[in-house]
């Protein structure tokens, strides 16, 4: 039986790994996640050790390069078209001067590459309940930034209790009313890297963030999904759990 866990509270897609992310009112659930979101990645050309793509853990500066569209043919739904430096100075995507830019940053060779089926560490989806990003915060010290989380999906619930996303894995989340509604099997806990601690605004290391994911949640916070069923998703869904057998 379905239960309602929530709402969305925000939705958020990255079409470049590693790079800023953008928040969407709605946006279309797909069989590899949602539509744009990181599809593209810059490729470290000397690596050889299975996982060739740059990203922040690596070149923390790489958050705070900016994916833009422009152009009469930039729709909404489509890849960009330039990417926006930290300077402000705005390179085409696939142009040799914003490749020579990261390459030097990095001090290694890197070009851009585009998978359609895209770029994912674990699975196409993920999501955080937004309490469990303030417990977090409240743990570090720090004040709470979801964008240093970078999930897809932001789940708002009443009441508010941080954690509660634990329990989902094994089940089914779905989004909306009805029983054709987009939806996700909740595959396995969101295990946390260093990504979490760089500030989005700066670049700035902020370990204590990492820390209290670790000390207090065993490197745990928040879950990763695999799309069952294609559909719309958009701010302000209800959102439906709906438990395994062995639940």
């Amino acid at each position: 039986m379905a239960i309602k866990v929530g709402e969305v509270e925000a939705l958020f897609r990255y079409p470049v790994k590693s790079m800023a992310g953008e928040a969407l009112g709605e946006a279309k659930l797909g069989w590899h996640g949602l539509e744009g979101d990181r599809r593209l990645a810059f490729r470290r050309i000397r690596d050889r050790q299975g996982f060739p793509w740059l990203t922040a853990s690596k070149l923390p500066e790489l958050i705070l390069f900016t994916p833009v569209r422009r152009g009469v043919d930039a729709a909404a739904g489509s890849l960009p078209t330039h990417v926006r430096t930290p300077e402000g100075e705005e390179l085409t995507l696939f142009g040799p001067e914003l490749a020579a830019e990261v390459s030097r940053r990095h001090g290694s060779p890197v070009e851009m590459m585009h998978l359609n089926r895209g770029i994912f560490d674990e699975a196409s989806i993920s999501a955080i309940k937004s309490a469990t990003v303030d417990k977090i915060a409240e743990l570090a010290g720090q004040p709470p930034d979801v964008r240093r989380f970078r999930p897809n999906i932001l789940i708002s619930s009443q009441p508010s209790a941080p954690f509660e996303e634990d329990a989902w894995v094994g089940g089914v989340l779905s989004f909306g009313d009805g029983d054709a509604t987009a939806a996700i099997a909740v595959t396995n806990w969101d295990e946390r890297c260093s990504m979490v601690n760089f500030d989005p605004d700066s670049g700035l290391c902020t370990p204590e963030i990492l820390k209290a994911v670790v000390r207090e949640r065993d490197n745990k916070a928040g879950i990763y999904g695999t799309v069952i069923r294609r559909g719309r998703l958009a701010v302000g869904q209800p959102l439906y759990f709906t438990p395994s057998a062995e639940q």
